[in-house]
């Protein structure tokens, strides 16, 4: 049993705040990395519990160098660091995964209820659609996990998150280790119970892996981002097969996943050249 697990930041239990998830903005920044790093190993040891040979674990928040690596199972193998051609889900083509996890995940941007809500670049982006169905970051990447053949067993994050992936993957366990007041408020678990409810879900997903299908939709995918400002679509209007759909949206249409994936990725990088 091969196990891959994505790790974010926002959904770690705790964390409701920028200044626990950014790099120089404070000492909270390195509580924020040390709750998301022994959250990440929880699950990881759950995976080694069920009986998983091999788990790689992706650093998928911010720049990606968050993980600290002395307090990572030794058995684990970390991807770590920017730019990654997959992002959050970097590592998952290779070789096969019988499953995958998504560790500190968050709700999509615009949630209600939600904490730190946002997708791929909160600062660009408004809202994303693939095909017409409202997408979250756990949702995109398990895109990229089916077209692997990898079906998601785990998501652990806020509650608004493990809602929306419910609604969105169908049958996949979650484990919520908080609940929103608002954006950036929250009635958290302890850290310690978060990694005990980690660490027993990552080892019932595992144990429960042929019952996990891979997550898919129909080809030909339609993308549509919702920037916000006009600024924002003007930049990314500039790449080839961009259609304009009013001041702030524009779609994209892709033949394939990875396609989609490099086209969302790039659309929002270039997007962000109307960040002011």
């Amino acid at each position: 049993m091969r196990v891959y697990i994505s790790v974010d930041m926002e959904g770690v239990a705790g964390v409701v705040h920028v200044d626990q998830t950014r790099r120089g903005t404070g000492t909270d920044f390195g509580v924020g990395r040390e709750l998301m790093t022994m959250e990440a190993n929880a699950a990881a040891l759950g995976a080694f519990d069920a009986g998983a040979k091999e788990v790689l674990i992706n650093d998928s928040h911010g720049d990606m160098r968050n993980l600290v690596f002395d307090k990572v199972d030794p058995r684990v193998q970390v991807i770590t660091g920017s730019l990654k051609p997959f992002s959050m889900v970097q590592g998952i083509h290779d070789g096969r995964y019988d499953l995958a996890m998504f560790i500190g995940y968050h709700a999509s941007a615009g949630s209600r209820a939600a904490i730190l809500d946002h997708t791929y670049w909160g600062a660009v982006v408004s809202c994303m659609k693939v095909n017409g169905k409202v997408m979250n970051e756990a949702s995109l990447n398990a895109l990229v996990a089916g077209e692997a053949g990898t079906p998601v067993g785990l998501v652990a994050g806020d509650e608004t998150c493990c809602r929306e992936c419910k609604k969105l993957l169908g049958n996949v366990e979650t484990v919520t280790v908080k609940w929103a007041i608002g954006r950036y408020s929250a009635r958290s678990v302890h850290p310690e119970e978060a990694r005990k409810l980690i660490r027993a879900g990552a080892a019932k997903a595992v144990k429960n892996a042929a019952r996990y299908k891979p997550f898919r939709m129909p080809a030909p995918y339609e993308l549509e981002i919702k920037t916000h400002n006009a600024g924002m679509a003007d930049s990314a209007g500039v790449m080839p097969g961009v259609k304009r759909v009013d001041g702030t949206t524009f779609r994209y249409k892709a033949a394939n996943v990875r396609e989609l994936f490099g086209a969302m990725l790039a659309l929002i990088r270039l997007a962000g050249e109307g960040v002011l």
